[in-house]
């Protein structure tokens, strides 16, 4: 950027993911300009893609080789092991449910913030878009007033003053200012081409970003059921459901991984851009508007000169000129010529509407509009537009620590509940501290009456009988003596 230009200054983190290394896939470095239509550099942002690929398949090996060291190695089974290694896992799924919740919340935020700066973008876009359409609009309706109703008029005042040379030397010279008018008209630039184009990436962008912003929100939504589904099935000890919470969550952790890539790619091209975004416009639109123009509009100093100031003090002479030679046509002629006055008031009203055109045309050419919307846009992509992406950065990154925190500890959860049933397996049922007995006795209550080994009658009759003493009990008999 150049020292002057104060009004936009790139952010310190589009200057560190700027400072990142750029290099094609044949592992040489290039440069860091700005260039989307090069294929090196389309090449360096891939390789920022597939770094994170490497990322991915590194960190499924670690765990391949962690299930596998958990499989192969016999776990000890005194009653000492047990309960340290249940604490291991119910830790390892609180921090996983931690890091998703926060990477969560990372990412809802990240994701509002790059939608943000697009939506300012696009609106900025938008507006430019409108403006120029509106200096179109008036330079095309100026255009055709002059040459179509000014030319009627002037035809018909010609017939009628023909018999006057002076009267019609004024036609005539009103007919060479009009023509110089529209010489000026078309000496500006064709805003028509650089509308449309503008229209044209306002409308990709905004497709593209509603389709991103829902994409990451269904990540988000997924990621939280997972983690919550995973949760739940710890809690149940359902193996079934901890079994398919981690096909889903190896599918959480290759999408984390590859939402990585691509957002890193798109902050370190979007970076690349907002250092120097100036050169990279003058550089498109050097076969569209001349550069002095693009440059009048970029940076929109006092000390610049509007490159239509001399074509519009043109055009207000002569639309002055004209109407002078308009008002001593109506004080003189029209007394001789009472059928002129009609199309003399005709060519009075369309030079009024002419110049209304003119004071519009000059407020939309000032430089300070344009100027306000580029700047807008460039604080949407470079502020909040890399801002949220970084953040999103920060949620795949979370999210894959989190996941894989959570493939650690489902199968150690899976391996534990499978030794707890056969652990209640190998006990026997008929002992009465079986927790599996008692399940089966409270189910069952006429196998939980137990028969007394003990009575309390004796030989002289039933216990109903006999009248026991007023303060001693009698001494129970055992029946196996």
């Amino acid at each position: 950027m150049s020292s002057d230009r104060v009004d936009y200054i790139a952010p310190w983190w589009t200057y560190w993911l700027h400072n990142f290394p750029h290099i094609n896939l044949r592992f040489q470095p290039i440069d860091k300009t700005f260039q989307p239509e090069d294929e090196n550099y389309q090449q360096s942002l891939i390789f920022l893609g597939c770094v994170a690929a490497a990322g991915l398949g590194l960190n499924l090996l670690c765990l391949a080789i962690y299930l596998s060291c958990l499989c192969c190695c016999r776990k000890e089974e005194e009653e000492e092991s047990k309960k340290p290694n249940s604490c291991c896992v119910t830790w390892s799924a609180v921090a996983a449910g931690l890091i998703t919740c926060v990477a969560v919340g990372v990412g809802f935020y990240g994701n509002s913030e790059t939608n943000d700066g697009v939506y300012q973008m696009t609106y900025s876009l938008y507006n430019a878009n409108h403006t120029l359409g509106g200096v179109d609009s008036l330079v095309s309706g100026t255009m055709s007033n002059m040459r179509s109703g000014l030319h009627q008029h002037l035809a018909r005042l010609d017939e009628i003053f023909a018999t006057r040379g002076d009267y019609v030397q004024t036609l005539q010279f009103m007919q060479q200012m009009a023509d110089n008018v529209i010489k000026q008209l078309l000496g500006l630039s064709d805003w028509e081409k650089a509308k449309v184009d503008l229209a044209s990436i306002a409308d990709q962008s905004a497709t593209i970003e509603y389709y991103r912003w829902l994409t990451y929100l269904l990540l988000l939504i997924l990621d939280l059921i997972i983690c919550l589904l995973a949760c739940l099935g710890l809690a149940k000890q359902s193996r079934w459901l901890l079994t398919t919470m981690m096909v889903f969550g190896v599918l959480t952790l290759v999408l984390s991984w590859t939402s990585l890539g691509a957002d890193l790619a798109t902050a370190v091209g979007t970076s690349d851009f907002c250092i120097s975004p100036d050169k990279y416009i003058m550089s498109k639109t050097k076969d569209v508007i001349s550069a002095d123009i693009v440059h009048y509009y970029l940076y929109c100093n006092q000390t610049l000169s509007n490159p239509f100031q001399q074509p519009l003090a043109i055009f207000q002479r002569s639309l002055t000129t004209m109407q002078i030679q308009i008002q001593g046509l109506l004080q003189f002629a029209v007394p001789l010529f009472p059928t002129a006055e009609r199309d003399l008031l005709g060519i009075q009203h369309l030079l009024n509407s002419s110049e209304a055109s003119l004071h519009q045309l000059t407020a939309l050419l000032d430089c300070r509009g344009l100027n306000k919307d580029y700047l807008d846009a460039m604080v949407g992509v470079c502020y909040d537009g890399v801002e949220g992406v970084l953040y999103l950065c920060l949620f795949s990154i979370l999210a894959a620590c989190a996941f894989t925190v959570m493939l650690c500890a489902i199968p150690r959860a899976w391996r534990q509940i499978a030794c707890r049933e056969q652990d209640y397996d190998d006990m026997d049922e008929e002992d009465p501290f079986n927790p599996r007995a008692r399940r089966l006795g409270s189910q069952n209550p006429d196998h939980t009456n137990m028969h007394s080994f003990c009575s309390y009658s004796s030989s002289m009759g039933s216990q109903t009988s006999l009248h026991p003493p007023a303060r001693l009990s009698p001494m129970p008999q055992c029946l196996s003596t």
